[in-house]
């Protein structure tokens, strides 16, 4: 048996290191690796110079636009230099036809992950333009076409990227319409849900942010309208999660797409109030709300001080006015400025405000018989008993 020597352990080094991996030699491996180390470099560098200065250029501008295609776009093109060491490593590699093929779709394929990466990123400030220059879309319906648009882009872009690699996207297609309409029929609510959610936006019923008041169901301000649910946050900070069929088929009352504020109240004024007293009153009041800026004018709204009833206990005086403000704090100062007005007239006139009370008249009757008392008079009980 012979043995081996140095010269055969060369050869065999020398036999490795040109068939390499898959038959690819360690020197064009280890420049490929080389290739693909410089793109993350340059990558790095990319990002602090070119992108540094295109957000310097961005912060410079008027507009808000461009900071939000910017931040939009951002990681698609930090990602840039990377699809580009992955082609220029591969380009290096001496690979047979097989190998070459699986590659080419690598690269395909990174390249229409970035482009699609890209238009899905892109739908944040394309909302942004929509919500700025087209006044009928709401807000809520652009946030629906934004999640569609991203939406489609996936599918898509997926769909792209499965063709490349010969696998038929229209097969799984059809087994997807086939699985639909398995699942549709045992998810009603859930598309029922989804078609009130575009009545809903479409009606342009409330708003992110309107207060709402749905009877027996919750009252309190919008906080996002989803596919399937519509998040109210109550006046307790809580969240609630409404399904969109229960808005759409119950009346809906939008607080906050009133024009006015209403304030009615009865006032009741004591019975011995005079005639004078109570026209005195009522001219007072009427001429604080005419001439006052916080409540809006008759031209406008109902507006009434009047002698209104005769109530069981009280002369009643309606007042119906409405404020300016739709703002509930603001709404409650004026009322109270209000009231306190109110107070000091009745009082400046000499009359005062009732309160529940109830008179009981007794009347002497000639014919009334004669009460006895529970216990006997004293003198009884001194009297000696009977024997």
């Amino acid at each position: 048996m012979e043995i081996a020597s140095i010269k055969d352990f060369w050869q065999l080094l020398v036999e490795v290191w040109q068939q390499g991996v898959y038959g690819v030699d360690f020197v064009h491996i280890l420049v490929a690796i080389l290739i693909f180390l410089l793109a993350l470099a340059f990558r790095n560098l990319f990002t602090r110079h070119v992108l540094g200065a295109l957000q310097r250029a961005a912060e410079r501008s008027h507009t808000q636009f461009d900071d939000l295609l910017l931040d939009a776009i951002r990681r698609p093109l930090r990602f840039v230099p990377v699809v580009l060491g992955v082609f220029f490593a591969t380009s290096v590699l001496k690979v047979d036809e097989a190998l070459a093929t699986f590659f080419y779709n690598i690269n395909r394929s990174l390249v229409v992950f970035t482009l699609f990466w890209t238009f899905h990123q892109l739908t944040g400030p394309l909302g942004e333009v929509l919500h700025r220059t087209n006044s009928f879309l709401t807000q809520a319906m652009i946030d629906w076409i934004v999640k569609i648009a991203r939406v489609l882009f996936i599918i898509v872009g997926a769909a792209t990227i499965l063709e490349l690699w010969g696998i038929a996207v229209g097969p799984i297609i059809a087994g997807l319409g086939l699985f639909g309409v398995a699942v549709a029929l045992g998810a009603q609510d859930l598309f029922k849900n989804l078609i009130a959610g575009f009545f809903v936006i479409g009606e342009r019923r409330f708003q992110p942010g309107d207060w709402i008041n749905v009877e027996g169901i919750v009252e309190g301000t919008v906080l996002q309208i989803g596919f399937r649910t519509t998040t109210v946050r109550r006046f307790d900070r809580a969240p609630v999660y409404v399904p969109n069929a229960r808005l759409a088929d119950n009346a809906v009352t939008n607080f906050s797409r009133m024009t006015h504020r209403r304030i009615r109240w009865m006032l009741g004024l004591e019975y011995r109030t005079s005639l004078e007293q109570l026209r005195q009153i009522r001219d007072a009041i009427e001429h604080y709300i005419l001439n006052s800026e916080e409540f809006a004018k008759p031209e406008e709204v109902a507006t009434f001080v009047r002698i209104d009833s005769f109530n069981d206990s009280s002369i009643d005086i309606l007042l119906y006015c409405f404020t300016r403000t739709t703002v509930w704090g603001d709404w409650l100062e004026i009322k109270e400025r209000l009231a306190c007005k109110i107070k000091e007239i009745v009082e400046g006139a000499g009359a005062g405000f009732a309160f529940p009370s109830r008179s009981l008249y007794l009347e002497n009757q000639p014919d009334a018989p004669e009460l006895y008392p529970l216990s006997p008079p004293p003198e009884a009980a001194k009297a000696e008993p009977v024997k």
